[in-house]
């Protein structure tokens, strides 16, 4: 979905075209003080982040705008531009699987995989009642397995369960489950329990979303469209031979997907940790996503795989009423499409930082918006920004204390103007 040149238009304006979207008054509330009191202890202020929507995202053959919670500039207009290039994204959420830990210390030989050859359907009926309304939704508990593990000379026994949140995140009702069921094999096994607790770890939980775009499309000059995709894939290729480029890699992929979390209420803090350690499921750090050119050459292939345990229902996002307006400008997804949507975010933020990488370079981009960021830290007005920012553009270099000295002179100008 997108609306003409919509970042030139006022305020106001861009809140009566979402709207008009939507066909129905969105309904945007920020969030009271009296929320914000039962969200959190020893509560004081609502904390706000600029609240924007990304454009031209058609996903599985559907058009979004896609709300974006962020503070760094040129991330929304980066992923409104790399949606517009890669077309009509095709993405794909596999099986919602959270996880739980009920770690042990043994008192015998008796390893975990024989105990649960004998008791682990006993264990899930047990577990399946402690979670009786996931079990009516079709989720709920859905197998035990279990390791031991050794630390010097003390062993740990870990029974893992595998639990279907359907469109909840799920920490809460796991952890619930986890609690209950965890004395239960504790005292069954003579073990001593140590914890229960979900993990944020959910490699069997992948969401992919694939993309391509005729090479032609990267230039008008034929050659340099094929400089320009192959200089891609080899910033794609680079990746995967250092670290120190890989994190980067993929810190571009989560500023989009971590803004929709924000935006919608889901638990950011836990996707970075779970995306992060897949990044290492291989052995060593690897970025998330692969570019590649057809075997043709004609078209540039993306492809990216998340492990996203995302939600639509419950916890935070049922009672901050910006994630409800988030969801609502979204059409009300469920969980997998949720995750269909970051994934899809996450591809197109990823292309459009390469094809700006290899490329005019990162900076040309962010110039403008950089600016401007500079101009409101100096302290510079509403008549003077537009001024300053021009002339910070101007600038080989910009940083604050430039921008301090270009406002400086700025005023000592109008000054004399007015004499």
């Amino acid at each position: 979905m997108t609306f003409n040149k919509f970042y030139q238009q006022p305020i106001d304006r861009r809140r009566h075209l979402v709207e008009a979207y939507q066909s129905h008054p969105l309904g945007y509330t920020p969030m009271s003080d009296e929320i914000g009191d039962r969200m959190v202890e020893n509560y004081l202020y609502p904390y706000s982040l600029p609240l924007g929507v990304a454009q031209h995202f058609k996903i599985n053959d559907r058009d979004y705008l896609i709300p974006m919670a962020i503070e760094e500039p040129s991330v929304i207009a980066a992923a409104s531009n790399g949606a517009k290039r890669l077309g009509n994204i095709q993405a794909e959420a596999g099986a919602k699987v959270l996880t739980g830990q009920m770690i042990l210390i043994p008192q015998t030989d008796r390893l975990p995989q024989d105990w649960l050859a004998d008791r682990q359907e006993a264990w899930l009926d047990i577990a399946r009642q402690a979670s009786p309304s996931m079990v009516r939704r079709g989720g709920g508990p859905l197998a035990l397995r279990g390791q031991r593990l050794q630390k010097e000379a003390t062993s740990y026994d870990c029974y893992y369960l595998d639990y279907d949140p359907v469109d909840a995140m799920g920490a809460n009702q796991l952890n619930q489950v986890l609690e209950w069921i965890g004395p239960i094999i504790a005292q069954e096994t003579q073990g001593d329990l140590l914890m229960a607790i979900l993990s944020n770890y959910s490699p069997d939980s992948l969401i992919t979303a694939r993309a391509q775009l005729p090479v032609s499309s990267l230039n008008r000059n034929h050659q340099e469209a094929f400089r320009m995709a192959h200089r891609i894939v080899q910033a794609s290729d680079y990746a995967q031979l250092d670290p120190y480029r890989a994190v980067t890699h993929n810190k571009g992929i989560m500023n989009g997907v971590d803004a929709l979390m924000i935006a919608t209420g889901n638990d950011w803090r836990a996707i970075e940790a779970g995306v992060h350690a897949y990044a290492c499921h291989e052995g060593d750090y690897q970025p998330l996503s692969h570019w590649s050119l057809s075997a043709d050459d004609q078209y540039l292939l993306g492809e990216i795989a998340l492990p996203l345990q995302v939600a639509t229902v419950g916890g935070t996002l049922a009672v901050h009423p910006n994630a409800q307006w988030a969801l609502n400008l979204l059409g009300q997804p469920d969980a997998r499409t949720l995750g269909e949507i970051a994934a899809s975010l996450g591809l197109a933020q990823n292309f459009a930082a390469l094809r700006a990488l290899v490329g005019q370079g990162i900076q040309q981009g962010h110039m403008a918006l950089h600016a401007r960021s500079l101009a409101l830290q100096v302290g510079a007005q509403p008549d003077e920004i537009d001024r300053l920012v021009e002339d910070l553009q101007g600038q080989t270099l910009i940083n604050r204390q430039v921008a301090k000295e270009l406002l400086d002179k700025i005023r000592h100008s109008l000054d004399n103007e007015k004499d």
